[in-house]
């Protein structure tokens, strides 16, 4: 395999692989998109709430970004996680790509996890360590982590 020129240290596997070496670009395109636009908006919830509840974001088939809610409450708790992907699954002919974004608490800071996944087979899993403490400033991201990828849609 030749070697990964991934800018992104914190995209690349201990072997020196990257998830990118065997996507294809909408693959790519797609991901980076949804990791985007979900980081964004819980930027935009925990600067304006100090928190956000776990919601989603997927790619239409049509290549049209949208978030989505984990349902009719506004719940933080691990029971909107389920609502959820329950209803990524049951739409997943109608997205490319899917992403599901919660909190997490790390030993060290609060962190945005973001569960990517892609119908190509692609799996990705980042925990994003941010600072809120300075409220005035805004939300602060630190460097992102790599976690372990899991498929839960297209399963």
């Amino acid at each position: 395999m030749p070697p990964n020129r991934n800018s992104r240290r914190w995209e690349v596997r201990r072997d020196g692989s990257s998830w990118r070496d065997s996507a294809s670009q909408q693959c790519h395109d797609d991901l980076d998109g949804l990791l985007n636009l979900t980081l964004r908006f819980a930027q935009q919830m925990l600067e304006k709430r100090g928190e956000f509840y776990p919601f989603g974001a997927a790619m239409s088939t049509g290549g049209e970004s949208r978030l989505l809610g984990g349902g009719p409450r506004r719940d933080t708790t691990a029971a909107a996680l389920p609502m959820l992907v329950d209803g990524l699954r049951r739409d997943r002919a109608d997205f490319r790509a899917v992403a599901i974004c919660s909190h997490v608490r790390l030993p060290d800071s609060d962190a945005v996890r973001v569960n990517l996944e892609h119908h190509e087979g692609q799996a990705v899993h980042f925990v994003v360590p941010y600072n809120n403490e300075g409220l005035s400033r805004g939300v602060e991201y630190g460097e992102p982590r790599r976690g372990t990828p899991f498929r839960q849609v297209w399963t």
